[in-house]
């Protein structure tokens, strides 16, 4: 493929773009509509359960429903699909797409927070979270939380929160599901979900086998995962216990450089380059209610395994992590009236020891770190007509750090300890029935992990990053037909970022120049006439540098313009459709911090739909991915180099028995 052609994007941006904005246009003239009974969907903005209508402002709820709609098959998939978020292509063949709110480029997974039933999955390291271990029949719903949250999540959460659920008490009696599926490049994915509840005792497990070869060459990934859950409800509340456990293997592909990818973007540069990942989580949890006060805890483990093998010409490297990781998260809610206006408090304590080992030739390092944090927050409402309210929050956390390592040039072992201050004010109120505004300020943090440590520019620990957020958005419509709009800005402080063009050029992690992130997005949905079910999402983002030598320049890895769209066609007579479209703006080659390379990573637009028909407690699926066989890639970290191709046209059926 010629270079002209990996151009040919660019015309597609003003029919997307104009597809998208009708869209929109079209959600907001009928925001005004007669009112529709709003769902009853269980969110948990201050990390206690609440009713839809005290759900944060702006965040994005996927349901077990849309999920299924969609054909989706893992958590990632359904975050950037329905969700809006975007993602770049892994590097190992896994489904765990690297996640962005806010364009934080390739270092999006430090930015951003993902827990699961309260319990935080990023551990203090460079790798991604692992979402796809998370079996998608086990999930009850998925909430999208944008923008700067360290006071209720901790360091990290400047570009935002991801939430995902697993079940709670199901219906009395035994049910469950089979799923099977096949499809292109061998594709092979297969899971089970059973629950049963008697009184006040309910239990839950799920199975997924997945197994493919890719679309690259060295490509293979198989895994099999478990989740399974006991709880048991009492007065003032419930109790339970989860497991999860999964095993991947996976063959690593390479990167290629932009020759290699125009004459075969398939190709391998590694043929014998593989590797494996062992994880396993248990945790407990507990919930009380007396009085006005709400008692929850979370206790919970991980253990995670890492292996891989890595052959070049210089010989052959072997290298093993074991991680290990406790958290235990008691805290305290009060529910309340001040002056007759509704008043809630939480106030709670976040601790967690993490430690790892490393068995190389090259490195025999032993880490920990301890992070123990409190926080608290108020949130008022008053005038409820108006759904006003105002809210206060702070943190405080510390964080302390031992590393060593015998095999490194200084093998004395290196010890710290760095203290962080979050802080945010927010409020919102509804200026006319179905026009609410919001806005909300605060400050942001987060520290380096072992391995920006590890390899990093500056004699001691890198500096704490800290960011300064603003946000002032509007939500208009009802549960019918909404439109969401947000500005934000971050000013960040010390971002931690690995910079090429330190270390003679090899590289390093440092603490940048000022930088800042700062953009808008557009949430929409509506129902439509003739059983249309419309939703889209716009992010427009500029990432630059503010200060020093590189002031004005653009980060990398960042578009500057997302557009997701999906369209679904629900008659109610057994069949469903599903379609999406997603346009991702051109960007900065990964090493190009200068802007001096004479080329940028091309834009590109995907397509996926699906088709279902029911049959009783039977269900068939025809459903395709990037259906217009657009080759294109998201990951290069060289200028027209390192590039890891993105996958090519799919076809996958599949067949689902309900009981």
């Amino acid at each position: 493929m010629s270079s002209a052609v990996l151009t040919r994007s660019a015309p597609v941006v003003k029919p997307l773009a104009l597809a998208c904005a009708v869209s929109l246009s079209f959600i907001a003239a009928g925001a005004f509509a007669q009112d529709q009974a709003s769902p009853m969907v269980v969110i948990t903005g201050s990390r206690f359960p609440t009713d839809a209508g005290q759900a944060p402002i702006g965040a994005t709820v996927i349901t077990a429903a849309d999920i299924r709609r969609a054909g989706i098959n893992d958590v990632d998939q359904a975050i950037r699909k329905v969700g809006g978020v975007y993602g770049r292509q892994s590097l190992d063949g896994s489904p765990d797409f690297a996640l962005d709110l806010r364009g934080f480029g390739s270092n999006s997974a430090q930015n951003m927070v993902i827990m699961v039933d309260g319990v935080r999955l990023n551990e203090n390291e460079l790798a991604s979270t692992i979402l796809a271990t998370i079996p998608i029949d086990s999930v009850e719903r998925i909430e999208i939380n944008r923008g700067g949250s360290s006071v209720l999540f901790g360091e990290g959460a400047t570009g935002g929160v991801i939430q995902i659920f697993t079940r709670r008490a199901g219906q009395a009696g035994t049910h469950g599901s089979m799923f099977a599926e096949a499809g292109q490049f061998n594709q092979r994915d297969a899971r089970g979900s059973l629950t049963h509840r008697v009184g006040n005792v309910s239990l839950d497990a799920a199975v997924q086998k997945q197994q493919t070869d890719n679309y690259r060459a060295n490509n293979d990934f198989t895994q099999t995962s478990f989740s399974g859950g006991a709880q048991v409800a009492y007065d003032g509340g419930r109790a339970g216990l989860r497991l999860e456990s999964a095993r991947q293997d996976a063959r690593f592909p390479g990167s290629l450089s932009l020759e290699q990818f125009q004459a075969n973007p398939r190709r391998t540069t590694s043929p014998n380059d593989f590797g494996s990942l062992d994880r396993d989580r248990i945790g407990a949890f507990a919930e009380y209610r007396v009085g006005g006060f709400e008692l929850a805890t979370e206790l919970s483990h991980v253990k995670r395994d890492v292996k891989a093998t890595y052959v070049s010409d210089f010989g052959t490297t072997r290298i093993a992590y074991a991680s290990r990781q406790t958290q235990f998260s008691p805290r305290l809610r009060q529910l309340s009236e001040i002056g007759g206006m509704p008043n809630e408090l939480v106030a709670g304590v976040d601790w967690t020891r993490w430690q790892r080992k490393t068995d190389s030739e090259f490195s025999r390092a032993n880490a920990h770190q301890d992070a123990k944090a409190l926080y608290l927050r108020d949130e008022l409402r008053f005038n409820k007509e108006r759904d006003g309210r105002v809210a206060l929050g702070v943190r405080r956390e510390l964080f302390d750090k031992d590393y060593a390592d015998p095999l490194a040039f200084d093998p004395a072992p290196e010890r710290g300890t760095q203290g962080l201050n979050a802080w945010e004010v927010e409020g919102s109120y509804g200026v006319l029935p179905q026009l609410n505004l919001f806005a909300k300020a605060g400050q942001s943090f987060r520290v380096a992990n072992v391995d920006e440590n590890s390899y990093r520019a500056s004699s001691g620990l890198l500096a704490p990053q800290t960011s300064h957020d603003i946000e002032l958005g509007a939500r208009l419509g009802d549960a019918g037909r909404q439109l969401t709009a947000r500005v934000f800005r971050h000013n960040l402080r010390n971002e931690i970022f690995f910079d090429p063009t330190q270390n003679g050029g090899w590289g390093a992690n440092t603490n940048l120049d000022p930088t800042r992130r700062e953009g808008f997005e557009l949430d929409g949905q509506a129902a439509l006439a003739g059983n249309l079910r419309a939703s889209a999402h716009l992010q427009h983002v500029k990432a630059r540098f503010t200060e020093g030598p590189n002031a004005g320049r653009e980060m990398v890895l960042v578009p500057k313009n997302v557009v997701t769209a999906r369209l679904a066609w629900l008659p109610g007579d057994g069949q469903t459709a599903d379609v999406g479209a997603q346009w991702v703006d051109s960007q900065r080659y990964g090493s190009d911090f200068t802007n001096g390379c004479d080329a940028r990573i091309p834009s590109y637009t995907t397509f996926d739909a699906r088709y279902a028909r029911t049959f009783g407690a039977w269900e068939f699926a025809l459903s395709g991915l990037n259906l217009a066989d657009r080759r294109y890639f998201s990951n290069a970290f060289g200028c027209k180099a390192g590039i890891y191709p993105s996958d090519g046209r799919q076809f996958k059926v599949s067949m689902r028995h309900d009981f």
